[in-house]
């Protein structure tokens, strides 16, 4: 698997040989850690694959891991260090907008920064680049679905209380002023809460339709459960836009009635691409293997991504890179991608849990 990155002292480019190293930086540890075996080893699975094309730039890619499941401060300060001696090139990986924020000043555009998770939108910091959905083009259609087809309008959020949950609750608001709905309630809690009930009673209370989930990892598992065992999932559907394949095994098939959310990509997405992905995945690391997810998936992406981007701009200058890189188009498991405003341009599908798997029910507009 990928070294755990560290600064190697007595060496003044902090090298140990000709490669291009890129910090892998995916959450090892709290809420998120759920996702970061599987975030590991499709980062993994690009890298390999580039080095089988010969690498980059005539070097080899090499990933050096960080944990972005720490503290943000202390995310931020591993990965100024590496940069700052000169041990890796570029930055990317999987992580809550709380870590994206603190870390982006601190890379100060020096090296290409490849974030890869769904986030809130609106980052526009020096030098980094952006694979993951953004509200408008993940949440907004699919609250227009909920109301088109099945009347649902009246919607209560529940989220972790940081950036991603709270901005795109407020871009929820927007979004449903737009259809004639209404958020009948909005509660946050701290990141590793274990306890629901007083949520959940509020939920029972509020006379809404639907529960929008904004809750990250082993909160929306706890949440799930605790969910069916207060009989909510019999009149409520519940719709989260970062839920995915192993939230999905880890609350169990009992508890995932009425469960939906939307992603650019499923392990049961059925398109060549996303197949043929999931082929390469299984033959590389077997049976056993971290279950493969749209998280994990983007961080296959965002190393495709740096590639393409600096195979374009043949360099890993910043400054060079950014001017390259509007318009760049390629193909990935989610298809035809482009990057427009350094943001990916891709499909993002609407999926219903049928008990442990997502049944893909569309392509939302």
């Amino acid at each position: 698997m990928i070294e755990k990155a560290s600064v190697r002292l007595g060496s003044p480019a902090g090298r140990t040989g000709d490669a291009l190293d890129v910090a892998l930086v995916v959450p090892l540890q709290g809420p998120a850690g759920i996702f970061g075996p599987s975030c590991e080893c499709c980062a993994q699975l690009a890298a390999e694959e580039v080095n089988a094309e010969s690498g980059v730039l005539g070097r080899e890619l090499r990933l050096s891991l960080v944990d972005g499941g720490a503290p943000p401060e202390q995310v931020a300060s591993e990965v100024d260090a590496l940069i700052s001696g000169g041990v890796v090139d570029a930055v990317a990986g999987w992580h809550i907008s709380a870590v994206r924020e603190v870390v982006a000043p601190r890379i100060d555009g020096r090296v290409p920064y490849v974030y890869t998770a769904l986030y809130e939108g609106g980052e526009r910091s020096p030098g980094v680049f952006l694979t993951g959905e953004t509200p408008g083009r993940q949440l907004r259609p699919a609250l227009r679905w909920f109301a088109g087809e099945l009347g649902i309008r009246r919607w209560t959020i529940v989220g972790d209380d940081y950036v991603w949950p709270r901005s795109s609750a407020r871009a929820a608001h927007r979004y449903l002023r737009e259809l004639g709905g209404e958020v009948c309630d909005e509660m946050y809690v701290p990141l590793g809460t274990k306890d629901f009930g007083p949520v959940l009673a509020r939920v029972a209370a509020s006379d809404c339709e639907a529960v929008l989930m904004l809750l990250i990892g082993d909160d929306a598992v706890l949440f799930n459960r605790a969910f069916t065992a207060a009989g909510l999932d019999r009149d409520h559907i519940r719709f989260s836009s970062l839920i995915e394949e192993n939230v999905l095994l880890a609350t169990g098939p009992d508890n995932t009635r009425g469960l939906m959310t939307s992603a650019g990509y499923f392990e049961d997405l059925p398109t060549a691409s996303g197949l043929d992905f999931a082929a390469a995945y299984g033959r590389r690391f077997g049976p056993r293997a971290p279950v493969l997810n749209s998280l994990g998936e983007s961080c296959y992406e965002g190393v495709r991504m740096l590639i393409e981007l600096l195979r374009r701009a043949k360099t890993v200058d910043v400054t060079r890179i950014q001017a390259a890189a509007e318009g760049l188009e390629y193909e990935t498991p989610r298809g035809t991608v482009r990057i427009q405003d350094r943001h990916l341009e891709q499909r993002v599908f609407l999926a219903a849990a049928d008990g442990l798997r997502w049944d893909v029910l569309q392509q939302l507009p």
